[in-house]
């Protein structure tokens, strides 16, 4: 049997020789006619194209590497366009941020007019256009994107019709959450009740299996103390988010105070109370909250024991060394010979409570 022979591609020194001995082969001959042969006409377009091939080859390499740089950089998200703003859905996503602050906005807005957009805002491309021409949906930079849109509407100008952004890889619902929870931690500090918000949410659109699982990836880089703190406030947005008019005004102490209060069973009381009261401002609505949370939260004191109701426990300090407070659990102060010790007892203690508890007595202890 014969054996194939392996073809290659000729090298450069072969294209050379063959084009030679082409043009030997195809010099102009006298005819009888004195017209052209189709060989003359062969030569004439061979060394035409010999004499141009270099600069040809060079550009078309040229261009065929451009179109990979671009298609590379469009790939992993490296690439920055003008785009129009009627092409961006803003709220393709639930955003993280509730309030935008009007003075904050305006700062902003006199920002961009006076120096431009510094930073781009990141969108992604949907994989077919929805409504009319919207083709990409905003992931980080809403306050930025605002922030033009206003100024467009206001003067009316071309140059505001459009915004600077990089176009990122489409990506999964929950890496979209995620880079817009970071890009906003990073620039613009979320209230606590924003952070369990938005795990809530996240969670609740499918990015994330739980309230759980979202707080462990939003905030992956936070200490246990601040995502158990998130978890806290995710429990008030649960609980509360319909009925609470300023609750981003929330510190953390009180919806720490707040969603132990709701571990306890007190949520029926406070919406009772909320629905109640509409408040003016963020201090009456949390006058109302204490008003519920600073009361037991059960009727533990005339639980009944063996047919008898049991006498009223009294709230407070018992004695210098133990403290009964209100949510049913109990402190106690001992002392060795290397120190003191707290003891904390109740059946409302839980994982959450405990860690919120110690980054307290951090806070307390640390150094300014």
């Amino acid at each position: 049997m014969a054996r194939r022979k392996k073809l290659e591609a000729p090298s450069a020194e072969d294209l050379n020789r063959i084009e030679d001995e082409f043009r030997r082969e195809t010099v102009a001959r006298p005819s009888l006619g004195g017209g052209a042969p189709i060989a003359q006409v062969a030569g004439d377009a061979a060394r035409q194209m010999q004499t141009a091939s270099a600069e040809i080859r060079v550009g078309h390499a040229k261009v065929a590497a451009d179109a990979n740089a671009f298609r590379d950089a469009k790939l992993a998200g490296l690439l920055m366009v003008e785009l129009p703003l009627s092409q961006i859905d803003a709220d393709a996503m639930v955003r993280d941020r509730i309030d935008l602050g009007k003075d904050e906005m305006m700062e902003l807005r006199q920002s961009i007019a006076t120096s431009g957009l510094r930073l781009p805002i990141e969108v992604f491309e949907f994989e077919s256009p929805r409504a009319i021409d919207v083709r990409y949906a905003l992931i980080s930079g809403y306050r930025r994107y605002m922030a033009v849109k206003a100024l467009c509407e206001l003067t009316g100008d071309d140059k505001y019709s459009t915004v600077r952004a990089i176009i990122r890889p489409r990506a999964n619902a929950d890496a979209a959450f995620i880079s817009m929870v970071e890009e906003n931690e990073v620039r613009a500090q979320l209230t606590p009740f924003e952070r369990g918000r938005i795990a809530v949410i996240s969670a609740q659109q499918g990015a994330f299996v739980n309230v759980e699982q979202a707080v462990d990836r939003l905030y992956a880089t936070a200490s246990k103390a601040k995502r158990s703190k998130v978890r806290s406030f995710a429990l008030i947005f649960q609980e509360l988010g319909d009925m609470l008019s300023f609750p981003e005004a929330l510190t953390e102490k009180r919806g720490l105070r707040l969603a132990q209060a709701l571990r306890g069973g007190s949520d029926t009381g406070l919406r009772d109370a909320l629905a109640r009261r509409v408040p003016d401002n963020a201090e009456q609505e949390w006058a109302t909250v204490e008003s519920v949370i600073a009361q037991p939260a059960d009727d533990a004191h005339v639980r009944a024991w063996d047919g008898r109701p049991s006498r009223d426990k009294t709230y407070g300090w018992q004695g210098a060394d133990t403290l009964e407070t209100t949510s049913g659990i109990t402190i106690r102060k001992m002392r060795d010979d290397r120190g003191y010790t707290l003891r904390f007892e109740g059946p409302r203690l839980d994982s959450d409570l405990m860690d919120s508890l110690m980054s307290e007595i951090q806070s307390m202890l640390d150094r300014p």
